[in-house]
This record gives structure tokens, sequence and C-alpha cells, in this order.
């Protein structure tokens, strides 16, 4: 296994357990906390409309105003203890005076807590993002699987079987609660309606419907199987045009900010120095125009990486 599927199956193991971030309690003890802050969530939850949906896409058992509850108490919890912590070092290691260290340690700790609690309150949202790149990631791979297999004459059941047993991330978990749900008795149809109602990917529920929809006329679902992949592969192909159009001017934007503009500033405030003076020393101005350029190289690795099409 190479050291990126290592990753990838270490980040998926560690969403497929359900656990909310900056929360050291399991679920249920995270909700009996909740119980005590449930007015304060009821009121925060509305800063979060698609709360609700993203939760139940997510597959999280718990309610909006009991998670917004939840991330006011952690935000407020941890607001206190960097407070004391700055707190700490700004009068006792940097021998700050009281009322500079007090300055200092109360914004620090409500920008902290304010981002502990909006982050545990998109989390929802970003982890359906981090599942439907995921499952259209591996869409491709997993629908010749599928058109191979029934192409051999294997029944659709084994099929899903198949993929639900193979290593398709989360597509391989959503195709083992179809074989669940037909295991206990449910039929082909209603285990993919099922898939289908609740699933977040525009792209796997549409090819889910077609699938349902050959299904019920008696269509072959291999021809059916066979449309799909060529659709999705053009479309696959188009996306692909489209991103690299979008690298273009992406790519002169960070020459621009990454090569060319530090190499001049770095001359221009060298001139500047030699000649006004400055009270920064040269090397805390080069530390800081690096420390730009990282914060830079991640941003742009970044935009990069959401603007990447399914599949690739």
């Amino acid at each position: 296994m190479s050291f990126e599927n290592y990753i990838r199956k270490l980040i998926y193991n560690i969403f497929m357990k359900k656990r909310i971030p900056f929360v050291p309690f399991s679920m249920e003890k995270a909700k009996l906390i909740a119980r005590h802050y449930t007015g304060w969530g009821e009121r925060l939850s509305k800063f979060f409309p698609s709360l609700k949906t993203n939760l139940q896409q997510a597959e999280y058992d718990i309610e909006p105003r009991e998670w917004t509850a939840i991330a006011f108490y952690f935000s407020i919890t941890y607001a206190i203890y960097l407070f004391a912590f700055i707190f700490f070092l700004a009068v006792f290691i940097i021998r700050l005076p009281l009322l500079n260290a007090i300055t200092t340690s109360i914004p620090i700790g409500l920008i902290f807590g304010a981002a502990t609690f909006f982050y545990i309150g998109v989390y929802p949202k970003l982890y359906v993002t981090r599942k439907i790149k995921d499952l259209e990631r591996n869409m491709p791979y997993a629908l010749h699987h599928l058109l191979i297999q029934v192409r051999s004459g294997v029944t659709l059941f084994n099929s899903i079987v198949s993929i639900a047993r193979s290593n398709y991330g989360w597509l391989s978990e959503e195709f083992s609660r179809a074989v669940k749900e037909i295991n206990t008795g449910a039929s082909e149809i209603g285990a993919l309606e099922m898939l289908a109602r609740e699933n977040p990917s525009l792209y796997f529920r549409r090819i889910l419907w077609q699938v349902i929809n050959a299904l019920k006329s008696g269509a072959d679902i291999g021809d059916t199987i066979k449309e799909i992949v060529d659709n999705l592969t053009q479309e696959q192909r188009v996306a692909i045009r489209k991103y690299g159009s979008e690298l273009n001017p992406l790519a002169l934007f960070y020459m621009v900010l990454v090569v060319i503009f530090p190499t001049l500033g770095i001359i221009f405030l060298l001139i500047l120095f030699s000649f006004v003076g400055t009270v920064f020393s040269i090397e805390f101005v080069l530390v800081g125009i690096l420390v730009f350029l990282v914060i830079v190289q991640f941003m742009f690795m970044g935009i990069i990486k959401t603007k990447r099409p399914f599949g690739v």
C-alpha cells in the first residue's frame, strides 16, 4: 500500500468513527453535556440553516440543537483554557504587565473559541463534501468493475457484494448498506432506492436512478451500465478540459505572487533599508516573506485540490 493510500484509509477510518472534532468524548457523553445547553443550542442552530440536512447525510444520529449546544460548550471551554494558558505565559514567562497580559489573552481566547464553534458547526457539511469527493473519485472504477461483473454473467446482487467487499472507500460502504438491506428481506430495487434517496452525491444518485429504472422496465442491465460508463467517461473528459483551462490563470497568478513579487520585493526592500534604515533586521523580514510564501503555497494547493474534477 502506497503512502497516499495509507493516509486516505487512515482519514476514512477516522471519519467513519463519527467523532466530533475538538470533542474528546464519545457521542453519548457529548449528548449528555448538550442537554444542559439546549436553550443556547436552539438559538445558535439558526446560524446553520442546512445543519439538519447535513447531519442526516453525514449519518449523525443527533439533533441540530444538540450539535450546536456541544459546539457552544466546547468553544467556551477552549476559549477559557487558552485564555488561562496565554495569561500564564504573558505574566510568568514573558513578564508583561498585568493589564497588557489581560488585553492580549482575552482576544486570543475569544477568537479561538469563535473559530472552534464555527468549525464544529460547519463540520457536518465538510464531512459530506469529503464523502461526495471520495464517492465520485472511485465511481468510474467501481462502475467498470460492475460492468465487467455483469457482462461476465454474475448476478446484480453478487456484483454489488463484490463492490461492497472491494476497496472503494465510501462507495463500498454505501453498497454494503444496500447488501444489508437486501439480506434483511428488501428487494434490489428497494435497497438501491434507499441509497438514491439518502446519498448526497448528485452523480451517484443519477446513476442509481438509471439502474433502478432499467430494473423496473426489464431492460438489459449490462447495456444500461455500459451507457452510464460511456456517459460518465465523456463528462470526465469535459471536466478535465475545463479544469485545465482554469489552471492557466491560476498558474499565472501563482508565478506573479510567489516568484516575481518576492524577488522584486526583496530587492526593493534592500534598497529602501540601505537609505532610510529600519527597526527590523533583514533576517526578520526574510523570515516573514518565507512564512508568507508557505501560506500562499498551501492556499494554492487547496484551491487546485478543490477545483479538481470528479473521478480524478
